[in-house]
């Protein structure tokens, strides 16, 4: 995505365990700016250990925004990130021609590159979950959810046509808006330059990394800190991995052992599920987590060759 501008924001994006947060701190260090997340968990104060926010060490090298900036209790989709980052990194661009975005919620990168004009997809996660609630509660369990999110839909919308309803509800719970309000429409104009640098392991590399990370966070005391998130346990942000495993555990559903192994299993296929989503985009360029000089090489030519 080329614009007419001196400014860039260059986007580090890719599956969970790839390395991002190491490579956006020396991105930002070297280009003397700041950090803006784009992970649609790491933005909960609540949440810590369970989804990879970077230590204290590593926020102290380089300021990061959308990093514990919102309670679980608040409303956060692509259209809240949208707004926040934009904001964000015009307040950057104050200072600085270079602005540094990392992380791997696919529709909040979309959302900041293009806007949110054209119908948005959806994270397969949450339409996975809309799916269970209709087969498990039946289609009057989503009209009485979509006349509470969605009013507007409720009363001119499909509401007997389930595949309809459930659309509706991906859309609401992905963006805070109805369905009704999207149109067809060209992509948002940007007045600044996009270079995405994406991070990619081998299978098994990322299978190595997966579970060392999910190893460590049994360590470092996730299971207290989902003890301690009981109370929130039914809203929105808590229905992600490394979460819902160790409910069931603490609902005697299933043993520990069986919560660590699920977690692994999930997080390996929410990377698949992410390098899907990712590979779709002809415009990232893609390096292995070791390549930072190359990675700083090719910014500083797309840099030159935009400005």
């Amino acid at each position: 995505m080329k614009e007419s501008s001196n400014k860039t924001v260059l986007l580090i994006l890719g599956p969970t365990a790839t390395g991002k947060t190491e490579a956006a701190i020396e991105m930002a260090l070297h280009f003397h700016t700041e950090i803006i997340s784009a992970d649609s968990r790491q933005c909960f104060k609540e949440l810590n250990i369970g989804v990879a926010r970077p230590s204290e060490e590593e926020l102290k090298k380089v300021p990061h925004y959308f990093i514990a900036s919102h309670s679980v209790k608040e409303q956060v989709n692509a259209s809240v990130f949208e707004k926040y980052a934009l904001e964000k990194v015009n307040d950057i661009f104050k200072d600085h021609n270079v602005a540094v975005m990392a992380g791997g919620t696919g529709l909040y990168i979309k959302a900041f590159c293009e806007g949110l004009h054209d119908m948005p997809a959806i994270d397969p996660e949450l339409r996975e979950k809309i799916r269970r609630i209709y087969e498990t509660e039946g289609l009057s369990s989503l009209q009485k959810m979509i006349r509470v999110k969605d009013p507007e839909f409720y009363q001119i919308g499909e509401i007997k046509n389930p595949q309809r309803v459930m659309r509706a509800l991906e859309v609401m719970e992905s963006t805070g808006r109805s369905i009704l309000s999207f149109r067809k429409g060209d992509h948002s104009k940007r007045d600044f330059n996009i270079v995405k640098l994406g991070l990619e392991l081998t299978k098994e590399e990322l299978r190595r990394n997966i579970n060392f990370r999910v190893d460590n966070m049994m360590k470092n005391g996730l299971p207290e800190e989902v003890k301690m998130l009981l109370p929130y346990r039914e809203l929105n942000a808590l229905q992600t991995v490394g979460y819902a495993e160790l409910f069931d555990y603490l609902d005697q559903k299933i043993s520990m052992e069986e919560a660590e192994e699920e977690i692994r299993i999930h997080t390996r296929q929410y990377a698949k599920r992410q390098m899907t989503w990712f590979r779709k985009d002809k415009e990232i360029r893609w390096f292995s987590p070791g390549q930072i000089k190359e990675m700083i090489a090719f910014a500083e030519k797309q840099i030159r060759d935009e400005g």
